[in-house]
């Protein structure tokens, strides 16, 4: 079996406190992973420095066998959701999409639309984001994590602002993802996104991490 996400005994200190203490655990290539733990244990911190976005203090992390800030400064192939998703207010939801792919020009218009469509959304709305609901914008940020099939998704409460509906719909989507060979990894405090959808769950308390 691949190992996709190795994270090996990170630390993070801030102002001299550990966010993050001696983590250590390895994720298996296509395995959906949940870390559960209260607000404030270091779950969405793990996540940014997986990510790349922030620098462990000690320890590394290595994604399908490239080591972050060494042979790689980001990953790869990632999708990501953290915390409250950041769109441009003034444009649509498609060209906020748009904006995005065009950085790494992986997928074209057709995959926008697809992804936008697959969590419930109308690529032809042309109403400003600033109009959405929560929702909404929460279906936007999940479309955006998977429209250009990352090998590597990191999804940070994903039901979050959700209808029972919806809800439905995006663990459908996790599990597609999942089925074409996606390592995902998720937090919930809801109990049943944990016991639907992962292979495997670890508890953060306190910036420590433990097996369930």
């Amino acid at each position: 079996m691949t190992v996709a996400v190795e994270v090996n005994r990170v630390t993070k200190k801030i102002k001299g406190m550990d966010v993050l203490h001696d983590i250590t655990f390895s994720v298996d290539k296509g395995k959906i992973v949940g870390l559960v733990g209260p607000n404030g244990s270091g779950k969405t911190m793990l996540f940014r420095i997986i990510a790349g976005l922030v620098k462990p203090t000690s320890g590394q992390v290595s994604l399908f066998g490239e080591t972050l800030h060494q042979t790689i400064s980001f990953p790869r192939s990632v999708g990501i959701i953290l915390e409250k998703p950041g769109f441009l207010e003034e444009y649509s939801g498609f060209n906020n999409l748009k904006f995005l792919a065009d950085i790494q020009k992986k997928i074209g218009v057709e995959q926008i639309k697809e992804a936008m469509t697959q969590v419930g959304l109308d690529p032809e709305d042309k109403r400003k984001v600033s109009a959405y609901s929560l929702g909404m914008k929460q279906k936007l940020a999940i479309a955006q994590a998977i429209m250009e099939e990352p090998e590597l998704i990191l999804l940070d409460e994903p039901m979050n602002g959700l209808d029972e509906t919806s809800v439905k719909v995006v663990y459908e989507l996790i599990s597609n993802q999942q089925s074409r060979g996606a390592t995902i990894l998720l937090t919930s405090h809801n109990k049943e996104d944990i016991e639907t959808l992962c292979d495997e769950v670890y508890k953060i308390r306190s910036g420590k991490i433990e097996r369930q």
